[in-house]
Formats: structure tokens, C-alpha cells, sequence
């Protein structure tokens, strides 16, 4: 965010708070996000933090809980999501990432009337099956088909999708679209299933990778299902003696995919626009609480994007600015 639309923020926050100032109305809204050191997530709590401005002006807070890792991502969740309601919260915003695990919490808020908003994973489905007034985020299945069918349109026939979280929902939609989209557009799609334990851990995922072009020299594209598994890939490709050969494509970005994307040593990136995921789900149930609002259009999606050679510049922009 730029100094600029800082100033008219806090300017704005000014005028929120003046008017609550004799209010007795407050939210107290509880996020249930990814690990701390997460780059995506990173982002996205930016998002929700900005937007709980206006709540903390009217009184409310903001209050992230995140796993310390991804070991046992359904279990921990649930169990963030369960704290959040001991904790008093007037409204949650969470991501339906293994819903098996996930939902029975998500039905104990919905059971208390706790607003609720779905967010990042799930889809309308989520949204839908739990109760929840929306789903704020990308449509997974289609992220995923938008890279595979970028990747099949620039030659490349057969691809794999590198799946280091087996099991949560948005991550098997990620490969799942994939597949689709390679398909549609005349190539071939797997799909290369790695433990759990092997996400954020850059040797296991090059390892992999490298282990995977070796055994089957025809692939000639990768797609990730994040930022840190796309530069791993890159790492593993550069392993296996065939860089320049085999195109990435991954969902999210850091400034290295970027440097990466605009260098042309890896191929997009799938945006979700993560910082309008935290910012639009906290906004719409401090509106919620605080006025009785709601948006009737229940599905708002952030993305899915390619970023590209084409557009990269104005993404990094966005990057410099806090907001991508």
C-alpha cells in the first residue's frame, strides 16, 4: 500500500471511529489462516489486518490463528476453529482445507449463530453444505486449469502436478483442474503425490522432482501448489540436467517466482490475489455484526489469474506496494 492510500485509510478509520465513538457495537472477528512464516499467508493476513482497521475502530479486533505447520492440517484447524468460538468471537473466517476433519467445527459455529465466512479453500460448495454466508477466494479446480492449459498452449504435451499436502481439499482441486485443463487443450496430466511433511521443505520437493524427470524423461512441464514448492521445482529441474526443458507453473508467487517468471526460467503463476481474500471476508462480517449487511452474491472470486511475461511488471509493482 502506498503512503498515499495509507493516509485516506487512516483518514477513513478517523471517521469510522468518530462515529462508533458513542456506539456500543463491535466485532470481534477471529481468522483462521496458514502458518506465520507462510508467504502467501503472509499476505492474506496483511489483508484482514487492513481491514480490521475499521473494525478496531468501532471497537472490534482482528484476532489470526494459524498452525505452527502443516503436519496435521485438518486436526489443527478444527482445533483453531473450536478456540476461536471459546474465545468469544462474534464472527470466524476460515478455509475449509480438509473438510472431513474441518466441518464438524465449522457446523459448531454456524450452531451458536456465529457468521460465518468461508475463505481460500472449499468454494461455494463449502459455503453452501456448511451454512456460511460466502466464499471469498479463487475457484481452486479452475486455478489449477487455467496453468495447465497456459502450459499446454506454450507445447508443452505432458505435465505432472507436484501434490505436497495429499488430502486437503484445495490442493487435490489444484491437481485435479490440472489435469483437466492439460487435457482440454490436447495434452496429458498426472499427478505425483509426495507426504504432507514434504510441503515448505525445499530439499524433499527438488528431490522429488529431480527423481521424478528422471524416471520419466517425456514430461516436459510442472505444476506447483505453491510459491515455495514452484522454486523447489525449479531447484529439482536444474537437478535433473534439464533446465530450459521442462516449464513451471505454480499457484501463488514470492520474488523469486517473479524473477524467475520475468527472466523466462519458469513459465506463470496462478494468482489468487490472497490480500482481497483477508481484506473482502473481514469486511463483510464487520458489516455484518456491526449493521446487519450482507452481499447477496455468495460466491465473490479473487482469481483465478496468470501471471506471465506480459503482466509481471505490474505484479511486482503490486509487491513493492504490500497488496500481491
Amino acid at each position: 500500500m502506498t503512503i498515499k492510500s495509507r493516509l485516506a485509510t487512516t483518514a477513513m478509520v478517523a471517521l469510522v471511529g468518530a462515529w462508533a465513538a458513542g456506539s456500543a457495537m463491535a466485532a470481534n472477528i477471529f481468522v483462521i489462516g496458514g502458518k506465520p512464516d507462510d508467504p502467501f499467508w503472509s499476505i492474506v493476513k496483511r489483508g484482514a489486518e487492513d481491514a480490521g482497521m475499521v473494525a478496531e475502530a468501532q471497537g472490534g479486533s482482528v484476532t489470526w490463528l494459524g498452525p505452527q505447520n502443516y503436519d496435521n492440517l485438518g486436526v489443527d484447524a478444527a482445533e483453531l476453529i473450536r478456540q476461536a468460538i471459546d474465545q468469544g468471537a462474534d464472527a470466524i473466517v476460515g478455509p475449509d482445507w480438509v473438510p472431513e476433519a474441518m466441518d464438524p467445527a465449522f457446523q459448531a459455529v454456524v450452531a451458536k449463530n456465529i457468521p460465518l465466512v468461508i475463505y481460500n479453500a472449499g468454494g461455494l460448495a463449502a459455503a453452501d453444505r456448511l451454512g456460511a454466508m460466502n466464499y471469498v477466494g479463487s475457484d481452486d479446480r479452475k486455478a489449477g486449469a487455467a496453468g495447465g492449459e497456459h502450459l499446454a498452449k506454450l507445447g508443452n504435451t505432458k505435465g505432472v502436478c507436484v501434490n505436497t499436502l495429499p488430502g486437503a481439499a484445495n490442493v487435490e482441486q489444484f491437481c485435479a483442474g490440472f489435469v483437466e485443463g492439460i487435457t482440454a487443450a490436447g495434452g496429458e496430466g498426472s499427478v505425483l503425490p509426495l507426504p504432507a511433511t514434504s510441503f515448505g521443505s525445499a530439499t524433499a520437493v527438488a528431490q522429488a522432482v529431480r527423481a521424478h524427470l528422471l524416471q520419466h524423461p517425456e514430461i516436459t512441464a510442472i505444476f506447483a501448489v505453491g510459491d515455495g514448492d514452484s522454486v523447489s521445482a525449479l531447484s529439482g529441474i536444474q537437478q535433473a540436467g534439464k533446465t530450459g526443458k521442462v516449464a513451471v507453473c505454480g499457484i501463488n508467487f514470492n520474488e523469486t517466482v517473479l524473477n524467475a517468471i520475468k527472466d523466462g526460467t519458469m513459465a506463470c503463476a496462478v494468482d489468487q490475489q490472497g490480500y482481497l481474500q483477508g481484506y473482502l471476508a473481514v469486511s463483510i462480517l464487520n458489516a455484518r455484526v456491526n449493521h446487519g449487511l450482507s452481499v447477496p452474491t455468495r460466491e465473490i472470486l479473487t482469481g483465478p489469474g496468470i501471471i506471465d511475461s506480459s503482466n509481471v511488471d505490474a505484479t511486482i509493482a503490486g509487491v513493492k506496494a504490500g497488496t500481491r
